[in-house]
C-alpha cells in the first residue's frame, strides 16, 4: 500500500465514479481501477460495490476512507511543518468555535495558549459545530469548540462541561419582574427565538428538543442566524430566547436561570480521531488549569440577580 493508492481511493470514494475520479486525477481509468483492485487484494476486503450506480462504499471501505483522510492530512501537515521550519516560518494552529464560547472559555484559553506557545500563530474561525466537523476532516482547522454532539467516526469529541441555560427576557416582560429561577413551562406563552437558523442540526435543535421532551410548545418559534441577532430581537421585545449562561453579554436584558438541572448545553472539544499532535494535550491541560481557577462564568448564577435588578 502506498500514498498514491490511498489518494486514488479517496478520489473514487468522493466522486462515486471511476470515470469522474480519473478525470479529476488526470489519469486514464484502467490504471486507476487496477490500483484500487491491488489495494483491495492487499487488504483482503472489498472497499467498493462496483455493481451499483453510483458506486457505493462498503462498510470496510467507509472505515478505510475515514482513516485515509487522516493519513493524507497528516502527510500534508508534515510537509507544511517541514517547509515552515526550513523557511523560518511560524507554525499555525487553527481553532474553530461557535460564538457562545467567546463568552466562556475561549478568550482565556487563547491567552494561555499564546503565553505558553509564543512561537505559534493562532487562527480563530467562527464556524457552527457541523461546519467544524467538515473543516476538521479537510484540515482547515485543527481543533473545534462546539455544542452539538456528532456521530462522525472520523472526529473525536470531549465534552468539557455542561453549561446551564438561562432565559433572556425583554425588561418590560412580566417574566422580568422576578429574579429567581424560572420554569421551562413559562416559555409556553411567548414567542421563542432560536439560533442558528442553519446549518442544522444546531443549538436551535437542542433547545427545541429539550422543550419537546417536556411537552412544551411555544406560541411561535422565530429562527435567526446568530446569537447576536437573537438577543437583539429579545431587546426589541419580539420574544424570549434560551441561551448558555455565559452568553449574557447584553446589559439591557433580564436573565433568569432555567429551573431544571437538565436544561444544559455541552461545550465540546473536537479533533480528528487518532490525532496525537502536541496541541491536543496542550489544549486539554490548559483547559483543566482554566477550570481550576473557577472563573465567574463557570457559575451559572453569577450576576443573574444583578442583571435583572439593573432593569428595574
Amino acid at each position: 500500500m502506498d500514498l498514491r493508492q490511498i489518494r486514488y481511493f479517496v478520489a473514487v470514494a468522493n466522486a462515486r465514479s471511476f470515470t469522474r475520479a480519473a478525470e479529476r486525477l488526470h489519469i486514464a481509468q484502467p490504471p486507476l481501477s487496477r490500483q484500487i483492485q491491488l489495494l483491495e487484494n492487499e487488504l483482503g476486503v472489498r472497499l467498493l460495490q462496483r455493481d451499483s450506480r453510483p458506486l457505493q462504499i462498503t462498510e470496510a471501505g467507509r472505515v478505510f476512507y475515514e482513516q485515509a483522510l487522516q493519513v493524507l492530512h497528516r502527510v500534508e501537515q508534515m510537509k507544511a511543518a517541514t517547509i515552515q521550519v526550513g523557511l523560518g516560518q511560524r507554525q499555525r494552529l487553527s481553532i474553530g468555535f461557535v460564538a457562545s464560547t467567546l463568552y466562556g472559555e475561549l478568550p482565556m484559553l487563547t491567552r494561555k495558549l499564546r503565553h505558553a506557545y509564543p512561537d505559534i500563530d493562532f487562527q480563530l474561525l467562527e464556524l457552527t459545530t457541523m461546519q467544524q466537523i467538515a473543516a476538521l476532516k479537510t484540515g482547515r482547522i485543527d481543533i473545534g469548540f462546539g455544542r452539538v454532539k456528532s456521530n462522525d467516526r472520523s472526529v473525536s469529541r470531549i465534552v468539557l462541561r455542561e453549561e446551564r441555560l438561562v432565559l433572556a427576557i425583554p425588561p418590560g416582560c412580566e417574566l422580568a419582574r422576578e429574579t429567581g429561577p424560572v420554569a421551562l413551562d413559562a416559555i409556553r406563552q411567548h414567542q421563542l427565538i432560536v439560533y442558528p437558523k442553519e446549518p442544522r442540526p444546531s443549538f436551535a435543535d437542542q433547545v427545541l428538543s429539550l422543550l419537546h421532551d417536556k411537552g412544551i410548545h411555544p406560541a411561535q418559534v422565530h429562527e435567526v442566524r446568530e446569537l447576536q441577532a437573537a438577543l437583539g430581537l429579545v431587546a426589541s421585545e419580539v420574544g424570549v430566547c434560551l441561551i448558555p449562561a455565559a452568553a449574557r453579554f447584553r446589559n439591557d436584558l433580564a436573565y433568569r436561570l432555567i429551573d431544571d438541572d437538565h436544561a444544559t448545553s455541552p461545550v465540546i472539544l473536537s479533533h480528528r480521531m487518532n490525532d496525537s499532535s502536541w496541541y491536543i494535550d496542550a489544549v486539554t491541560r490548559l483547559i483543566d488549569e482554566l477550570y481550576a481557577e473557577h472563573p465567574p462564568w463557570l457559575d451559572p448564577a453569577h450576576d443573574l440577580i444583578g442583571d435583572a435588578a439593573s432593569q428595574e
